[in-house]
């Protein structure tokens, strides 16, 4: 058996060496608009300037525990919904050889904005209006955002930016935000009720309004059995916007 595992070794020996790293475009809704969680990168090259939480994939874990290791360093969070956007590894990106699978995670930011890691110099900062950012993170919120609009015009997935109680203003803000469209409201309302999607409450939110808005919750037993396409709630629409 030992002529056959040092061929092996020998034939990897000379076959570059690639770092694998996972990024995370975490994603936060106020209420009103998206915003995104950046950190102060801490080592060099581009010490001190933001970045997007990011970390290398050890031996024993997969690039999705990996990105969900990330998640709960920055926010102590588990179980929060991720899904993978996109691979960047092209050559020169960073000194060293460095192939780097981009994750977008959904919290609610209002829950959380309290739990941000001091060790990291965590921030919250307007999706659109954030600071510049290193190598290629930019490029990796552009394919964040794609991944989002095309996901959530098939699945109920934006829900997961919002708390446990919500109104129908927030989510038609919400949905505003994501595709960069005026909805329809009372249009947009009638076939949110219509869904079977939303419990309604017996409480109201005063603080936007004289009136109130009455708070709904998720149906849970719709949203995991009954997946449907959100298509037809949206006016025309362009991922690439």
């Amino acid at each position: 058996m030992g002529k056959p595992v040092n061929q092996l070794r020998s034939f990897y020996k000379n076959e570059p060496r690639t770092l694998l790293a996972v990024d995370c475009v975490i994603l936060g809704f106020n209420g009103e608009s998206l915003e995104i969680l950046l950190v102060k990168r801490a080592i060099v090259p581009e010490r001190n300037k933001w970045s997007l939480m990011g970390g290398f994939v050890q031996e024993d874990e997969s690039p999705e525990k990996a990105a969900s290791r990330v998640l709960k360093q920055l926010t102590n969070l588990e179980g929060v919904y991720m899904e993978n956007c996109g691979i960047f590894g092209e050559p020169g990106r960073e000194e060293r050889r460095v192939v780097s699978i981009v994750y977008f995670a959904l919290i609610d930011a209002t829950q959380y904005r309290h739990i941000l890691s001091e060790e990291y110099e965590a921030k919250w900062f307007p999706l659109d209006q954030h600071p510049k950012l290193i190598f290629d993170h930019e490029d990796m919120i552009s394919a964040a955002k794609h991944t989002l609009r095309t996901k959530a015009a098939l699945y109920p997935i934006l829900f997961e930016l919002l708390p446990e109680k919500f109104t129908i203003p927030q989510i038609a803000s919400l949905y505003e935000c994501v595709y960069n469209i005026e909805l329809d409201k009372r249009n947009f309302s009638r076939k949110l009720l219509a869904s079977g999607l939303l419990i309604k409450l017996n409480e109201k939110d005063k603080e936007n309004s004289r009136k109130g808005a009455f708070y709904y919750r998720l149906n849970m037993d719709i949203y995991k059995e009954k997946i449907m396409s959100f298509l037809r709630y949206l006016p025309s629409w362009s991922v690439e916007e």
